[in-house]
């Protein structure tokens, strides 16, 4: 916290040409750590003000260069990408649509890459496969020529730890590359060490997107900030000083505040000096080799997830894999039970989900498993007494 003082003392102004000096340090140390050549940092306030700007910015660049009508967004349905308007319009789980009247034209939805419940028994690489061939015929049904971008996060975080199929990514990149289309790469979650790596595009699923978004574990949550890092191909066709000279104005008042951004410096200095990248990398396996031992449960139908996320989907029975839904809302009661015992985790109907912190031990991974199998035993009870499921 002392880190912050400094900064919170300064008077504080934000006009264009004048970024404050955590800015500017900031902004460099982003630009060192991120992958290949996206060196140009927008601060925003958040994750959703950050994919609010990312996908201005694609339809800015498009504008730049003399394309309006190359404005439709792809995402994907599962996908959860932030809660402004645009933002919630390229989401794609089922209750933030139905609530919010967020849907848009220009905004088209392909398959989560959800192999548990999506891969139709097919194999890995036969999934793979479909799922990419499922974009490009999207692609070519919009019309490349009107497509701006695609949006994905790497693993779907809130959508349940969706975890897609080995080499999706890098074939997703490959087919926007083909048809002119911007690739944004959402690690508001999986940046800053979750995955063991300061963002996960690069280290984790071989690829370099156009754009990245960042957030929560940008300041480990101390204070607000977001950032949208973008390429220096994509700047250079509409930036500088030449005939498609433009400035992308799309500033918010606090975008870039010092007092943000010296916590997010302070925060990288944190990680960095006391290894937790490789920490998070050691335990990591760790932690999903023990949530899979949570598989013996008889309403826990699937386990999965990388390095610090996971996730437990409860079902009915493992053969049928038939969900216990919202009426039931089982992950809920999972919660509640393993609040009583010490441990949060984030109920999502019938689904847990987990995030622990990237200094979790071995011994505090134990103890989490532990708690967790203990609040869904409870969970079975509470079940069987109510007769929503039975012989367990």
């Amino acid at each position: 916290m002392q880190s912050l003082i400094g900064p919170a003392q300064l008077s504080y102004i934000s006009p264009w040409s004048h970024p404050t000096a955590p800015a500017a340090r900031l902004a460099d140390r982003l630009s060192n750590v991120a992958p290949g050549d996206l060196d140009h940092i927008f601060y925003t306030t958040g994750g959703s003000t950050a994919i609010d700007s990312a996908l201005r910015f694609c339809l800015f660049y498009n504008n730049v260069l003399g394309r309006p009508e190359k404005k439709h967004i792809i995402t994907r349905h599962d996908a959860y990408h932030g809660s402004t308007y645009l933002s919630a319009a390229v989401c794609g789980k089922p209750r933030d649509k139905n609530w919010l009247d967020t849907q848009l034209d220009q905004v088209h939805f392909v398959s989560s890459p959800n192999s548990y419940r999506s891969s139709g028994g097919l194999d890995e690489a036969a999934f793979c496969q479909k799922l990419i061939a499922e974009l490009e015929a999207k692609i070519l049904e919009v019309e490349p020529e009107r497509v701006a971008a695609f949006i994905a996060e790497p693993i779907l975080a809130s959508g349940g730890v969706i975890v897609p199929p080995a080499g999706y990514h890098a074939a997703c990149l490959e087919v926007c590359r083909r048809y002119d289309v911007i690739y944004i790469s959402d690690e508001v979650v999986t940046g800053f060490g979750r995955l063991g790596d300061w963002f996960a595009s690069e280290s984790v699923f071989d690829i370099t997107p156009d754009i990245i978004t960042c957030a929560k574990g940008l300041t480990s949550g101390y204070v607000p900030l977001g950032a949208v890092l973008i390429s220096d191909r994509l700047i250079s066709n509409v930036g500088g000083d030449g005939e498609r000279g433009a400035v992308f104005s799309n500033g918010f008042t606090y975008s870039g505040h010092p007092v943000s951004c010296a916590a997010a410096l302070a925060n990288m200095d944190i990680i960095e000096g006391e290894g937790l990248l490789e920490h998070a990398r050691e335990v990591g396996p760790y932690l999903q080799q023990q949530l899979s031992t949570l598989i013996d449960l008889p309403i826990v139908g699937n386990v999965r997830g990388l390095g610090l996320m996971g996730c437990i989907e409860c079902v009915v029975d493992h053969e049928s894999r038939q969900p216990l839904m919202l009426d039931y809302e089982v992950g809920n009661r999972i919660d509640v039970h393993c609040q009583k015992l010490g441990l949060l985790v984030r109920p999502l109907i019938n689904m847990c989900v987990m995030s622990p912190p990237i200094i979790i031990d071995h011994e505090q991974i134990d103890e989490l498993i532990r708690v967790l199998r203990l609040g869904i035993e409870r969970t079975i009870d509470d079940l069987k007494k109510e007769g929503v499921v039975g012989g367990l």
